[in-house]
């Protein structure tokens, strides 16, 4: 080949280039699954489902979401993993679903996808792997489903479904594995679910939360499961933009949707508690001067997360950072306490109100003194402002002025702070008293933050007093 190339004259040269170069292309575009490379978070999502039956990849609009979807169940339907894959591996050929909100979408979005837009066998299923496409009735083009061929011998079977459908249409199949592309109602998720409790297969979904905390979302978010994994993807993690186009996009959203479209983060318009810009409030961890003074601030629970936060106070400028945090349900003081000594002995800690008289099943001693009893400096009252009131609105207004002003910080890596702070929200005007642990507890150091001392004023008022001697006369 280099020996003939190089005696061809130039037009004759440039003609095989450009049907060498054709060939290529050609190759590229009917094995899109050999050539597929994921983001670092859409690869955390392929990788989560080693472990993890349930899986939600949330994420903004034209970010990667339906891609990975795609080509995570066209691997499970034909055998072929790449090198890099970290995730669950079928060896044999599967049933699965893939699944939309209308038959128009489901055709736009997931079939594009695995087929491709114009020729079929340029999508996540290489061409080499299709077998028979069996049309649907009532939506021009829509297949109802696609035959693939496995290595291991066999054809796996992908059935397209919608949600319009209704719950009705996602009965009485037995699945691999599912993969719902955009938010189904709370019924057809438990539906899906139950198609593959043979065998646990693995059930994920790639959407875009513009419907708020939803009972799906809310699953992921709120109700905590070893089963369960979810992977936010935001616009600053893909490379598919230029900065310029970033900012354009950002630019082109209304302010209520802004967030959900960008960085995956649930729509919670006007009832958001904290409707602030991240930036106006995340920073990156520090060291802080020994002379600023903390404080711990706690919030008790047991089928609802216990939680705690650190509290850093810079006086001179008057602003407040929270430096670390802690959450955990189901555990006893004991272990709470445990945790939270390593924070150091001098740290005084701000408590609600009802830890002054709950108990724990058995125990007959209030909350705040058994946590007194396992070493931590429990301040003699429950939090309170200074006229004695414990208002909870009055507390998340000082939060957010504080955050409007720059007066309350919070470092970017405490991810379990920040997504209470992202979904903390009212309904009906009220607040909703779930996942908001750490927001508690946040609020509570908050309050009695004139309380806060450093580790030379709790050695200086906890040392021993020496008395001088003196005879009796």
């Amino acid at each position: 080949m280099d020996i003939a190339a190089a005696d061809l004259p130039s037009d004759k040269l440039d003609l095989l280039t450009k049907r060498l170069l054709a060939e290529q292309e050609r190759r590229i575009n009917e094995n899109r699954l050999g050539h597929y490379t994921p983001y670092a978070k859409q690869a955390e999502f392929h990788a989560a489902g080693l472990k993890h039956r349930e899986r939600l990849l949330m994420a903004g609009n034209q970010l990667g979401k339906t891609i990975a979807g795609g080509f995570e169940i066209a691997m499970h339907a034909t055998g072929r993993y790449p090198d890099w894959w970290k995730g669950k591996r079928f060896d044999r050929r599967i049933a699965a679903w893939a699944c939309g909100t209308t038959g128009e979408t489901t055709r736009d979005t997931v079939q594009r996808v695995l087929l491709g837009r114009e020729k079929k066998g340029t999508g996540a299923i290489p061409k080499e792997c299709l077998g028979e496409l069996i049309p649907a009735r009532g939506v021009a083009d829509l297949l109802d489903t696609i035959r693939v061929k496995h290595i291991s011998g066999g054809l796996s079977t992908i059935g397209l479904k919608s949600y319009v459908s209704g719950r009705e249409r996602f009965q009485g199949e037995t699945l691999d594995v599912c993969w719902l592309d955009e938010e189904p109602a709370a019924e057809i998720y438990t539906e899906v679910l139950t198609r593959t409790n043979v065998g646990s297969g693995p059930v994920y979904l790639t959407f875009t939360p513009l419907l708020g905390i939803s009972e799906v979302v809310r699953r992921f978010l709120m109700e905590e499961s070893p089963d369960r994994h979810i992977t936010s993807m935001t616009l600053d993690d893909v490379k598919h933009y230029s900065e310029e186009e970033k900012a354009r996009i950002v630019a082109s959203y209304p302010a209520h949707e802004l967030e959900a479209r960008t960085k995956g983060i649930p729509v919670l318009g006007s009832g958001r508690i904290f409707p602030i810009e991240e930036g106006m409030v995340a920073v990156e961890q520090q060291d802080f001067p020994t002379h600023w003074p903390r404080i711990g601030g706690m919030d008790f629970g047991w089928d609802h997360p216990f939680a705690a936060v650190e509290l850093v106070w810079d006086r001179d400028a008057d602003v407040v950072y929270v430096s670390r945090t802690y959450r955990c349900r189901e555990a006893s003081p004991i272990i709470h306490s445990a945790a939270l000594r390593h924070w150091g002995k001098d740290l005084r800690w701000a408590w609600p109100r009802d830890g002054a008289r709950q108990t724990l099943e058995g125990a007959g001693i209030a909350l705040a003194d058994q946590y007194k009893r396992e070493g931590l400096d429990m301040w003699h009252e429950h939090a309170q402002f200074e006229d004695g009131s414990v208002s909870v609105e009055a507390g998340l207004m000082m939060m957010l002025s504080m955050m409007q002003t720059g007066r309350l910080k919070a470092f970017k890596h405490l991810n379990d702070w920040w997504e209470e702070f992202r979904l903390y929200h009212r309904k009906d005007g009220k607040v909703v008293k779930v996942g908001d642990d750490l927001m508690s507890a946040t609020r509570y150091g908050i309050m009695m933050l004139r309380y806060a001392r450093t580790a030379a004023s709790a050695r200086a008022f906890n040392r021993r007093l020496e008395y001088p001697r003196q005879a009796i006369v």
